[in-house]
């Protein structure tokens, strides 16, 4: 699964990941593709659409997916400068006026990845959006806890293969609801034909140069959808948890996980590694709140330590396991991330970087957050046990809907 040959750099909140992928884009010379769940022009998101633009207008080929639930518009202003510019923009599965109420509607694009030039990725949790905006609670008092990366090296090919193929599927879908059958199935047989070893490459001579620090870290980009690759994150989740020794440490902002990975952690804790959950602490959606806590109880008996991040919205997927083995992406250990979703992550297998994202972890348990004790747990308010368990079914029911059990 790993391939050697990578230089993996750690970047932690927006203000990080702006500054890196907006210096990216400036650099570019041929191609910009970027996908995201939420694209929100508000405060610094402004930077990444700015250098979108200008890029476009110098000549760089600039595409650009968000989805249709995470943005169900852009406005007026940017659509026109978008437009007028050269990018080509398009927002997945709008969500039209039945909503979420369609199932297959569930079926969201959250992952949030980019490639500039073919030669350097971003991929993680961050979308375009200021850490201290949200746009259902407005302006934060701390900014969003949250993770991405941004890599060199032979993944990336991967993941322009990936952009790609989705961008021509789109483009199929586009011109099937014209009427144009020949073009669609064109443009079908083009993304057919893209694999993690097929990729167009940029001209070497002008592109985005690599970063000039020794390439050596083994990592790799595994990507969830509902095709050929509906497992391949909660199967890697679940070895590195099997596997592990001495220690495991995950942050998840939704953290409802099936069966088997709770399993996992449980027996992982048994047998005398040390587990421990960041999770989300502040109230944002009911469902993700409520249901998620219906789990804590075995994992608690099982020596599972959580700890619920309070000083503003968690937000990171991310994990540690044994000081080496680490994953940023978009990927939650949740139902909506692991059976219906596009999905991203970055697995490194680098002591230096593994640690580095522990640190960071640590601290935010230390000054963020607040442990979650057994006693209380079991007896927190009748109210709230009841609400727990009414988000748990009502979770359960609306997979079941979408012909999924978990």
């Amino acid at each position: 699964m790993f391939a050697p040959g990578h230089q993996v750099d750690l970047l932690q909140g927006s203000q990080e990941f702006f500054s890196a992928l907006v210096q990216a884009i400036e650099r570019s010379v041929n191609e910009v593709r970027l996908e995201t769940y939420i694209f929100n022009v508000e405060a610094s998101g402004a930077l990444v659409a700015h250098a979108l633009e200008r890029a476009a207008l110098r000549g760089v080929k600039v595409f650009v997916v968000m989805d249709g639930a995470g943005t169900d518009s852009l406005s007026p202003e940017w659509a026109d400068r978008f437009s007028a510019a050269g990018v080509s923009w398009r927002i997945f599965s709008p969500l039209g006026r039945m909503g979420l109420v369609v199932p297959s509607r569930w079926r969201r694009l959250h992952r949030k990845l980019c490639v500039v030039d073919g030669r350097v990725a971003f991929c993680g949790g961050i979308n375009v959006l200021d850490d201290f905006y949200d746009p259902n609670h407005g302006v934060l008092e701390s900014p969003r806890f949250d993770f991405a990366v941004r890599v060199t090296g032979p993944l990336v090919e991967s993941a322009h293969a990936a952009l790609l193929q989705f961008w021509l599927r789109l483009q199929a879908t586009r011109v099937v609801r014209q009427g144009d059958l020949t073009a669609a199935w064109q443009a079908l047989h083009e993304a057919a034909k893209l694999t993690p070893e097929v990729m167009v490459h940029a001209d070497a001579s002008d592109a985005t140069p690599a970063l000039a620090v020794p390439a050596q870290t083994r990592a790799d980009l595994i990507l969830r959808d509902n095709l050929r690759h509906r497992t391949r994150i909660e199967r890697a989740y679940r070895q590195a948890i099997g596997e592990a020794q001495h220690d495991i440490i995950i942050a998840n902002a939704y953290f409802l996980p099936g069966r088997k990975i709770r399993q996992g952690l449980m027996h992982a804790a048994q047998r005398g590694v040390r587990v421990r959950l960041l999770l989300q602490g502040r109230y944002e959606y009911f469902m993700q709140f409520h249901a998620a806590r219906m789990v804590y109880g075995k994992l608690l008996a099982a020596g599972v330590e959580i700890t619920e991040y309070h000083v503003s919205f968690l937000h990171a997927k991310v994990a540690v396991i044994d000081g080496h083995w680490a994953t940023v992406g978009s990927s939650n250990l949740d139902p909506l991330s692991l059976l219906l979703a596009r999905e991203a992550n970055v697995v490194v297998d680098d002591v230096a970087f593994a640690q580095d994202l522990q640190a960071r972890l640590e601290h935010a348990m230390q000054v963020a957050g607040t442990r979650v004790d057994p006693a209380e747990y079991a007896n927190r308010p009748r109210v709230q046990r009841m609400l727990d368990r009414v988000a748990y079914v009502v979770m359960r029911a609306l997979l079941f809907i979408n012909g999924k059990r978990y």
